[in-house]
């Protein structure tokens, strides 16, 4: 079932707040699927889902190898019978600012990470969204 990115009722967002693993989905540069476990989090005012991760990870290269334009990507949770997939278009963000922001949204949802120096933030412009929840 697609919902409107922007406009999803509260039972939805409540889901996306609900401390859940997710998987997140990129493409190797061969094109095969690379799927791994991420934390995400959901700002539907903007649309705006992140991945915090190391600069270093297979799923930070793999965003950076599509260039500036960025790659198309998915992230997707499931609770039993509830699940939803985040869809739309991926960068990798460098910026203190935006690092600081991503890690604020991951310690409210799942818990404080790690220190970690290398940190990067895929920042995926969802423009669709799956599920029921």
């Amino acid at each position: 079932m697609a919902h409107d990115p922007r406009e999803l009722d509260d039972t939805f967002l409540s889901f996306w707040r609900e401390r859940h693993i997710s998987t997140l989905t990129t493409r190797r540069p061969d094109g095969s699927p690379h799927v791994v476990p991420v934390g995400v989090t959901y700002q539907p005012e903007t649309a705006v889902a992140r991945v915090i991760s190391s600069r270093t990870s297979r799923k930070v290269r793999n965003v950076l190898a599509a260039g500036p334009a960025g790659m198309r990507v998915a992230v997707c949770q499931v609770d039993r019978a509830r699940w939803s997939t985040l869809e739309g278009v991926a960068v990798v963000r460098d910026e203190p600012g935006e690092v600081a922001e991503a890690v604020r949204r991951y310690t409210e949802r799942y818990r404080e990470p790690r220190v970690n120096p290398d940190r990067v933030v895929i920042e995926i412009a969802v423009d669709r969204v799956l599920g029921r929840a």
